[in-house]
């Protein structure tokens, strides 16, 4: 009777085990099924990309497309363009909240908590509230159509800080007393201790700092008029205006936008569930 029981408990954990991976199989594939058909349509002809029924895999894949869409428009300068504002943003994201998280994780000092509490309260404002008064001081400064206003106001960030933040409380304070008394000052061990100790945070902010500046259209067609100064997003906008009826060129042009978010995702993924799982630990 036992055993009888042990084998139906063993069954019924098998079969929803394997509905489980059943489940995730089927929304794995409904997620990946948009970018693998943009890749079929990046290497077909105007006339193939809406052919019914699809055609996944082309029979004659047309990779000329990857050498058009940089004759067509300016794509190495975008490419260019949106490299360079998204690696100065990442990094000075991460010097500059990880730098203000250890203070409001580890330090004492007045008003503390309300400070904190009062800097977080911005991440439920929305852009939008705010955007035509920092247009206003950004011209005001002078930094109008250039990349300088777009790192400027992406250098800080409410959100960097608090994922920061919640990691660095789950370090423990004895770290922190110890290296007090062997002599370190307060930037030594920022550097020496808590950096080290915080790669799967630092890479969980990379991740979202990075995708969140590549994709960025709003910002650069707000600040950004010259062509020279354009981003990739920007470019795609162009391309598709100027070619709009050319949908396996601007599917190319997309995949070549893509490119570089996936790369970073890959590299940084193991850290990433790590960085995400560990920020709520403490605090």
């Amino acid at each position: 009777m036992t055993r009888a029981v042990q084998r139906r408990g063993r069954s019924r954990v098998k079969w929803t085990r394997v509905a489980l991976y059943a489940a995730v199989i089927a929304i794995t594939a409904i997620m990946v099924l948009p970018f693998f058909w943009m890749l079929s349509a990046s290497l077909k002809l105007d006339r193939e990309v809406f052919a019914f029924p699809i055609q996944w895999i082309p029979e004659s894949p047309r990779w000329q497309n990857y050498v058009d869409i940089w004759k067509m428009i300016p794509l190495a300068t975008f490419v260019f363009n949106t490299a360079k504002i998204t690696v100065i943003v990442t990094i000075l994201q991460l010097l500059t909240s990880s730098f203000a998280a250890y203070a409001f994780a580890k330090l004492r000092f007045p008003y503390k908590n309300v400070l904190f509490l009062g800097y977080i309260a911005t991440i439920a404002v929305p852009w939008h509230v705010y955007m035509v008064p920092q247009f206003i001081m950004m011209r005001g400064f002078g930094l109008n159509n250039t990349h300088l206003a777009l790192i400027f106001l992406q250098t800080f960030t409410a959100f960097g800080v608090f994922l920061m933040r919640q990691f660095y409380m789950s370090i423990p304070d004895e770290l922190c007393e110890a290296a007090r008394i062997d002599g370190m000052n307060e930037y030594q061990i920022w550097y020496r201790i808590m950096l080290p100790l915080s790669k799967p945070a630092l890479s969980t902010l990379t991740i979202f700092t990075f995708v969140a500046t590549w994709n960025d259209f709003l910002g650069p067609m707000i600040y950004l008029t010259e062509t020279r100064l354009k981003t990739i997003q920007i470019g795609l906008r162009m391309f598709i205006s100027q070619y709009s009826s050319e949908y396996g060129l601007i599917m190319a042009a997309s995949v070549v936008a893509l490119i570089p978010v996936l790369v970073v995702f890959l590299s940084l993924q193991r850290f990433f569930v790590e960085g995400i799982a560990s920020t709520g630990l403490k605090g």
